[in-house]
């Protein structure tokens, strides 16, 4: 779903693990066989059971059920598990689950906000902002991903987004609107957004043949005029709304036509709630 190198796996380990567990060689316990089983305490979504099993695969543990990243499963059933020696058990205890929970977290989050939005507009779609923390993009992105929401952005390469801060260095909102035909000559591949928190300027943009528009912080009854005005200058314009989106309103803003709902609040989910059992065989 989502490329994770090996580096990046490596990595999450090595920051855990700087060196060896201090606690299993005291104890002396490597040479015990046991079983790590990983379970939500609520319904959720999964992400990250392959990063998991990849991390296992470092400590010699052996899979034994596993559930792919996307699978919804209830609260209190045992989706992940693996065999070995405990010391490697205890090692990859903490990484596994915290990938587990934070990632699930996000994921469980994103399905909830697309049902409540496409209960109000079948046809909307949830797309996330390039704002999560960095250093956490892939899982944060295969997180959404597994949720069913798509990324609205990657990065400044990606794509072609015009903010209000652009504009005084591209000659005001009228000289861009007379470029417009120039810049989609320059990337004719790519389509350009503008962002815009207001009707005036969206109406020149789309006479101008602008391919997007994506309100900021325009409230629902507002963007449904919007939406109605745009549209009837030209029904092929894309129209998104964006700034502070939340489950709780996300079915005003999928009522008002939009074709996509851009939000960061995916981010900021609360961890899943999982426990792990840790048993010898």
């Amino acid at each position: 779903m989502v490329y994770i190198s090996d580096r990046e796996i490596d990595d999450f380990i090595s920051e855990d693990i700087p060196y060896f567990d201090l606690t299993s060689s005291v104890l002396q316990i490597s040479g015990v066989r046991g079983k790590i089983e990983f379970y939500t305490r609520n319904d959720a979504v999964l992400c990250g059971t392959e990063e998991v099993c990849r991390i296992f695969n470092r400590f010699n543990l052996d899979p034994k059920i596993f559930n792919p990243s996307g699978s919804e499963v209830n609260a209190a059933s045992v989706f992940l598990s693996a065999e070995g020696s405990s010391e490697n058990i205890h090692q990859a205890w903490k990484i596994s689950l915290n990938i587990l929970e934070y990632c699930s977290g996000i994921a469980t989050k994103t399905k909830r906000l697309i049902d409540a939005a496409k209960k109000a507009s079948p046809h909307i779609e949830i797309l996330t902002t390039r704002k999560s923390f960095p250093g956490t993009k892939s899982l944060v992105t295969k997180s959404i991903l597994s949720g069913g929401a798509l990324p609205h952005r990657l990065g400044l390469s990606e794509t072609i987004l015009v903010f209000k801060e652009h504009l005084p260095f591209a000659g005001g909102i009228d000289k861009f609107t007379e470029n417009i035909h120039l810049y989609k000559k320059r990337a004719p591949e790519k389509k350009i957004i503008a962002e815009t928190e207001n009707i005036e300027d969206a109406v020149k943009l789309a006479e101008n043949g602008i391919d997007g528009i994506q309100f900021d912080k325009v409230n629902p009854a507002n963007l449904r005029d919007y939406v109605r005005v745009l549209k009837g200058i030209r029904n092929d314009i894309v129209l998104l709304a964006a700034g502070g989106i939340t489950d709780e309103n996300v079915s005003g803003f999928a009522l008002s036509g939009v074709d996509g709902i851009v939000t960061s609040s995916l981010f900021h989910a609360k961890p899943a709630d999982m426990g792990v059992k840790i048993t010898s065989v």
